[in-house]
């Protein structure tokens, strides 16, 4: 029948689109993870870690003078100490936020320790904090540094990564009190650094250099992120995680660790940027000003077994007389990738953040919205909005899923009623089959003359099914990319719903102390929990609304789809199986209102009754 392989068509192009999904990402990421965990134990092991000091490779300045080398990472490796020890081993200045911990280090004046202290590791409320910089010598160092470099020619010492900043006064740096740092040369010129910071996780750095010698000194600011040994990744392909920046007329840059390690060095002028690294939930970016005229680069510089990675800028030079002094302005964000903080490009989206405050360009793209970001900002933003009101991310899905059917709802009418129609003239199309029992063309061309006659669509039953497919997937890039849905609850078991559901039927719900996705090859496609359970019996309800197909490949398509649906959709968020268990409840109950109010009788319990009479007997 036309309508049943009409929906046939839909469920294998919806499947086809899901194994494609599970195939190139779910598959390879699980295997990656592992290989990377295991290459990242070796290597901790075994590996001594960078500290640091200069890096080479400048760019050159326009009217080919030479630029002088940003400062960054060593070519020295030493052996790794662990963070505590590295913290203890210079002396600090505490950094005391509602959302930040942690403290800079007076041995280079670098921000490297930070510690998010509003997220942890699990869903455990005690599990620790999230770590993002640490310091140098450590098996994973990250840090932020600022500061001059000389122009070519000046001899003046300058404060480098082993420079101790005396710290005027005493005290933390809170979003209240700033802290001001100080180093004389003994030549006549002396630093002052003075670093604030909000009560998210912008600082702000100012940089000073006052001359009392006997000449003029010409120095470059400069501000630079450096990573060092390149982390583990989530290794989806609809996710950038690397180095990343906006750049003035160049636009967004995203460069992949293994993809700057091809390159080695990518330079860049721009006005009105920002650049830095990027993980799926956190990130770290310098934000200069936005009139700055930077000369900017992304960098991969191999340390033994591991690489530095940098993202760093010079500013134009600035000549301190005798008896003047010079100042530079530098941001640093440094935190997690919270859409109200960062800003939302978006009309109507009333989640400007730094992107508007600042007035920046396009910070909203730290967040990585993909290419349909016209469909995953709205999501996020209904999900934001009914989550200010229920306090539950699994509340908004099930509302948004309402809204979305309310929206689609005339089409889906529209699709339905032909169905029904289609069901009408059931009759005609078998009476066709037996008057022209050999000769094919003359049934399609009847059929033809009675759709048309009918007004009915042959291709309407695949729009259910297809208009799904946008929103299933802008949903999916929201759950899986947004922080505010990092271990979201929802009620019961489910705890993260940016997570699979963590039951599982094949250890009977937690009673056999055994976890079946560790099985090699299939353990993958065990991750079976109660709600992909319950999208799996919603599916079937949904395909019992037809009547059954006469044709037996039909049938065993009709039968076995849902199954492999819910084994399909184990393994993706919770969230996400909500929706869909959710979304075909309400499609349900659509079309069989749709059905009777065209006069067509709703078969679904007849059906549901054939089956279990059939395997009865």
């Amino acid at each position: 029948m036309t309508d049943n392989r009409n929906t046939i068509l839909a469920v294998i192009l919806s499947g086809l689109v899901l194994i494609a999904w599970q195939y190139f990402y779910n598959v390879p990421q699980m295997e990656k993870q592992r290989a990377q965990q295991q290459a990242q134990t070796e290597l901790q092991k075994t590996t001594p870690q960078p500290t640091a000091s200069a890096t080479p490779g400048a760019a050159p300045q326009a009217g080919g003078a030479t630029q002088p080398a940003t400062p960054g990472a060593s070519q020295q490796a030493q052996p790794a100490v662990t963070r505590d020890a590295a913290i203890a081993a210079s002396p600090r200045v505490k950094i005391d936020t509602p959302r930040i911990a942690g403290s800079i280090s007076l041995k280079g004046g670098r921000i490297d320790d930070i510690a998010l202290v509003q997220f942890r590791e699990t869903v455990d409320p005690k599990s620790p904090p999230i770590v993002l910089y640490s310091p140098s010598g450590t098996a994973e160092p990250y840090y932020a540094e600022f500061g001059w470099v000389a122009a070519t020619g000046v001899t003046a010492k300058m404060p480098d990564a082993q420079t101790v900043w005396q710290q005027d006064g005493s005290g933390s740096l809170t979003p209240s009190t700033p802290v001001a740092l100080k180093w004389d040369n003994g030549e006549g010129l002396t630093f002052r650094r003075t670093i604030a910071v909000d009560d998210h996780y912008l600082f702000t750095i100012k940089d000073e250099v006052s001359n009392v010698g006997n000449a003029p000194v010409t120095l470059y600011p400069f501000a630079l992120i450096s990573r060092h040994g390149a982390p583990q990744v989530s290794g989806y392909y609809i996710l950038h995680e690397g180095l990343i920046g906006y750049l003035g007329d160049q636009k967004l840059q995203e460069y992949s660790y293994k993809q700057i390690d091809e390159a080695k060095q990518v330079n860049f002028k721009a006005t009105n940027g920002w650049l830095g690294i990027t993980d799926k939930y956190w990130a770290s970016a310098l934000l200069p000003d936005t009139d700055a005229q930077l000369q900017a680069r992304y960098s991969s510089n191999p340390v033994g077994k591991v690489h530095t990675y940098q993202t760093d800028y010079l500013l134009d030079p600035v000549t301190v007389a005798i008896g003047g002094t010079a100042t530079a302005n530098a941001r640093l964000f440094a935190g997690a990738k919270e859409a109200g903080v960062v800003g939302i490009n978006f009309p109507l989206a009333g989640l400007g953040g730094y992107n508007k405050e600042l007035g920046l360009n396009h910070f909203d793209l730290l967040i990585d919205w993909g290419w349909f970001y016209f469909i995953t900002k709205p999501m996020f933003l209904g999900l934001d909005f009914f989550y200010r009101f229920f306090g539950n991310f699994g509340i908004s899905i099930l509302l948004v899923t309402v809204i979305v059917k309310l929206l689609f709802f005339p089409l889906a009418n529209k699709s339905y009623a032909s169905m029904a129609k289609m069901k009408s003239i059931q009759p005609q199309l078998q009476a066709l089959k037996e008057r022209y029992p050999d000769d094919k063309v003359k049934q399609q061309q009847e059929m033809m003359e009675i759709y048309r006659k009918e007004k009915i669509n042959p291709v309407a039953g695949c729009l259910p099914v297809l208009i799904q497919i946008p929103v299933f997937f802008s949903l999916y890039k929201v759950l899986f990319v947004t922080i505010e849905m990092r271990h979201a609850p929802f009620y019961g078991w489910i705890k993260d719903l940016s997570a699979p559901d963590p039951t599982n039927l094949f250890n009977l719900f937690g009673l056999i102390p055994f976890d079946p996705t560790t099985i090699p090859v299939f353990g993958l496609y065990l991750a079976l929990g109660i709600w992909p359970i319950i999208m799996g019996i919603t599916m079937w309800f949904q395909m019992k609304l037809n009547p059954t197909p006469p044709d037996p490949t039909q049938q065993i398509i009709f039968n076995w789809m849902p199954l492999i649906f819910t084994f399909m959709l184990a393994g993706f968020p919770a969230g996400l199986v909500i929706y869909w268990a959710w979304n075909n409840l309400l499609s349900v109950i659509q079309q069989s209102y749709i059905m009777r109010r065209n006069g067509v009788k709703v078969e679904l319990f007849d059906n549901l009754k054939a089956t279990f009479a059939r395997k009865a007997t």
